[in-house]
C-alpha cells in the first residue's frame, strides 16, 4: 500500500475525523465548563436533569457543526477551523441567550435545575447547529 493511499483510505479518515473531533469536543466542554456558572458534571452527578438538557445540546451542537465541517472540507486543518469557528458563534449565541433574557438568569434557572429554561436550552443548541453548519458548508 503506498503511503499515499494510507492517508487517504476511508477507514484512516475516518480515525483521524474523529479523534481531532473528540479533541475539539473535549476543549469545547472546557471551554463551556468555564463560562456557565455552574459545574456541569457535578451537577449531572446529582441528577440535574436541566444541566444535562443544556449539556446534551451543547454537545449535540458541536458535534453537528463538526458533522457538516468534515462534509463540505477536504483538509483536516480546514475542517478544523471551521468547526472551531462554528463552535465560537454557538457560544456567542449562549451569551446572547442570556442577554436576551434580562427577566431571569439562564445559568442561575439551570442549576435550579429548571427544566424548562434546560430545555429550551437544548433546543437552541440543536437549532442554531443546523443554521451554523448550514452556513459553513
Amino acid at each position: 500500500m503506498e503511503q499515499s493511499s494510507f492517508w487517504t483510505h476511508p477507514l484512516v479518515e475516518t480515525a483521524g475525523y474523529f479523534s481531532v473531533f473528540m479533541l475539539c469536543l473535549i476543549v469545547a466542554m472546557v471551554i463551556f465548563e468555564i463560562v456557565t456558572k455552574y459545574k456541569n458534571w457535578e451537577e449531572i452527578q446529582k441528577g440535574n436533569v436541566a444541566v444535562a438538557l443544556a449539556t446534551g445540546g451543547k454537545i449535540f451542537g458541536v458535534a453537528n457543526i463538526f458533522r457538516y465541517s468534515i462534509e463540505n472540507h477536504d483538509s483536516l486543518p480546514v475542517m478544523i477551523g471551521w468547526g472551531l469557528f462554528g463552535f465560537l458563534l454557538l457560544i456567542l449565541a449562549y451569551f446572547l441567550f442570556e442577554f436576551l433574557t434580562p427577566k431571569f438568569n439562564i445559568d442561575a434557572e439551570i442549576e435550579r435545575d429548571n427544566r424548562s429554561v434546560g430545555f429550551i436550552s437544548l433546543i437552541l443548541s440543536v437549532g442554531l447547529s443546523y443554521v451554523i453548519g448550514a452556513s459553513i458548508s
